[in-house]
């Protein structure tokens, strides 16, 4: 397979978004970024702490910016994190420098991998079912405008997924070379 230039991985907490893209970027030879350890990275402060300081509004704000800096890097793969596609100018960054892969789970799926995650600001709620349906309802759509390929990662392996993500990919970049 050809080396795509950018890999970006997009979809809700709990889909596989830095396990896939870790896997992604040591069978490409590829360096691997995700876009909420780089915010942490870069302020000295976890998530939870950002969005109890500066609210969702900030930390949104902290994202559109990481994301214009690292989608503008070259051949690299990108896990953003689950509400990135909440800024217009995030989703056209990421549609427009690289290959869009929207990774997707069942809400039970995504239930089960993050419930007692407490790094999941979003989710320290009492009902986290009821908040996952709700942000998949409001970002679903979403998504599916910014993606070039969709891959459903609910109960399969790392593997059989990027295996998948890269199958997809090849056949994208085919019909986009035919037009």
């Amino acid at each position: 397979m050809d080396t795509p230039d950018n890999i970006f991985l997009i979809g809700p907490m709990g889909v596989g978004k830095s396990t896939i893209g870790r896997l992604l970027a040591a069978q490409l030879h590829m360096p691997f970024f995700d876009s909420d350890r780089e915010i942490e990275y870069v302020t000295g402060a976890d998530i939870p702490w950002i969005f109890d300081v500066e609210g969702e509004q900030g930390f949104r704000i902290r994202e559109a910016r990481m994301i214009d800096t690292l989608s503008r890097r070259e051949g690299i793969i990108l896990a953003t994190g689950g509400g990135a596609i909440l800024a217009p100018e995030s989703r056209s960054n990421l549609k427009s420098r690289g290959i869009v892969v929207y990774l997707r789970a069942s809400v039970a799926q995504q239930l089960e991998r993050t419930g007692k995650d407490k790094n999941r600001p979003l989710l320290q709620t009492e009902n986290p079912l009821a908040k996952i349906k709700e942000l998949i309802k409001i970002r679903e759509p979403l998504y599916r405008e910014t993606a070039h390929v969709t891959v459903d990662t609910s109960r399969r392996s790392p593997r059989s997924v990027t295996a998948e993500i890269l199958r997809q990919i090849e056949e994208y970049k085919a019909v986009e070379s035919a037009q």
